[in-house]
């Protein structure tokens, strides 16, 4: 049988083993095109039960609410690795994230799994540049604690892609836009410019991840003839999304699609 991108999504997100999910990420044939050519298939219209254990965990680290995760001095060496390893955590969940909309929502047009196939390649280039970064601190994923925040929402919205879009990758990933500016600063003045550069390659593919999110969303509220940003407030209060606090990132929220009507109404 031909491998088929969406159940092999699947059997990747049931992997325990971050680095191996990340390996087998990476691997994967880097575009539609490149799938056609090695004889996949996208299965778009199937639809699949989900089996437990997805995502598939580590037993470490372990998972706290974010507001139990202590919080540690960058300029210790714990503290730097201590920040490193919340980065690895947001990654790692990243791709868990971009396999889960792959396999769990049938039915868009193959452009979409395609974009997302990307998002999932990038995410796990993401984690193994700061797993590795960690390594070099003398730190290994898990050594630190952790949260649930991003696959805690992931599951609020898996019953609806439009909401998944909208909260996701608009909400919870382009709030990382606005953040990473402020921590790459940390980390380099601290003398970490290792951590800089990698930060400058993750900012640079998560304004694309967003684009992703903002273009898929635009084009559910065409089909299903709802206004963008009404529809944005609704889901966010329905979803209780986190509200969102300043300062913003507004030339990568740009980049990422958001337009300015929108770009107006943050932190109110």
């Amino acid at each position: 049988m031909p491998a088929s991108l969406r159940r092999t999504a699947l059997e990747l997100i049931l992997l325990c083993d971050p680095q191996a999910k990340a390996r087998a990420v990476r691997a994967l044939p880097d575009s539609l095109e490149a799938l056609q050519l090695a004889g996949w298939t996208l299965e778009t219209d199937e639809l699949m039960d989900e089996p437990a254990g997805v995502p598939g965990r580590a037993a470490r680290p372990v998972l706290l609410p974010a507001r139990e995760v202590p919080q540690r001095s960058v300029g210790s060496l714990e503290g730097r690795a201590a920040l490193i390893h919340s980065l690895v955590h947001i990654e790692c969940n990243a791709v868990d994230l971009a396999l889960d909309v792959i396999w769990r929502f049938a039915g868009m047009p193959p452009a979409f799994y395609g974009d997302w196939l990307r998002v999932a390649r990038e995410e796990a280039l993401h984690f193994e540049l700061l797993d590795q970064h960690l390594l070099s601190l003398g730190h290994a994923y898990g050594d630190f604690e952790a949260h649930e925040g991003l696959w805690h929402m992931a599951h609020k919205t898996r019953g609806d892609l439009l909401a998944r879009m909208a909260i996701v990758p608009r909400t919870l990933e382009a709030r990382g836009l606005d953040a990473s500016p402020a921590v790459q600063r940390k980390l380099i003045s601290v003398g970490d410019q290792r951590a800089g550069a990698i930060l400058e390659i993750i900012l640079r593919d998560e304004i694309g991840h967003v684009a992703v999110g903002n273009h898929w969303y635009r084009w559910l509220c065409t089909q299903r003839k709802l206004d963008p940003i009404s529809h944005y407030q609704h889901l966010a209060e329905l979803y209780a999304a986190p509200k969102l606090r300043g300062p913003f990132n507004l030339p990568a929220r740009r980049a990422a699609g958001f337009v300015e009507a929108e770009l107006d109404l943050l932190g109110r």
